[in-house]
């Protein structure tokens, strides 16, 4: 009889991916990144073990919504107090934090368990092409 491998979160090895986010439709790269942080590329991937990588995304400000979102999406929010309702355009995100517009894609894409927070700690989002992760990239390799 074979035995089921499973493997720990001790043994897992880590990668370092790039993605640019020009021109690319929101929701099919939040899933792309999604199953980078998930580990899902990985031939020995166990959904209970956090075995993704870490995600480095340039451009956010370029990314695209099809259709009419860009005048028309709106993210809702609520603080939990009376009159604690919140809206916000993705307009105006996109001018102040564009940043935000991916991690919220990708974080509503994930699993909601423990381990969702350690997953969107390894997601490294700039809004232009420069970042820090360099000396990382390098090192690990990146892929596009």
């Amino acid at each position: 009889m074979n035995k089921t491998y499973q493997k720990r979160k001790e043994d897992v090895k880590r990668k370092w991916h790039l993605k640019n986010a020009e021109a690319q439709v929101l929701g099919r790269m939040a899933s792309e990144i999604v199953g980078l942080l998930m580990g899902k590329h990985k031939v020995d991937y166990t959904p209970h073990t956090d075995m993704g990588d870490y995600v480095v995304v340039t451009n956010a400000q370029k990314v695209k919504l099809t259709g009419r979102k860009d005048k028309q999406k709106v993210y809702y929010k609520h603080s939990g107090y009376p009159k604690g309702f919140r809206e916000i355009k993705v307009e105006k995100l996109r001018q102040e934090q564009p940043e935000k517009i991916i991690a919220w894609a990708v974080k509503r894409m994930l699993p909601d368990n423990r381990l969702r927070d350690l997953r969107m700690s390894r997601l490294k989002i700039f809004a232009d092409k420069a970042h820090a992760h360099e000396k990382e990239l390098k090192e690990n390799g990146k892929e596009k």
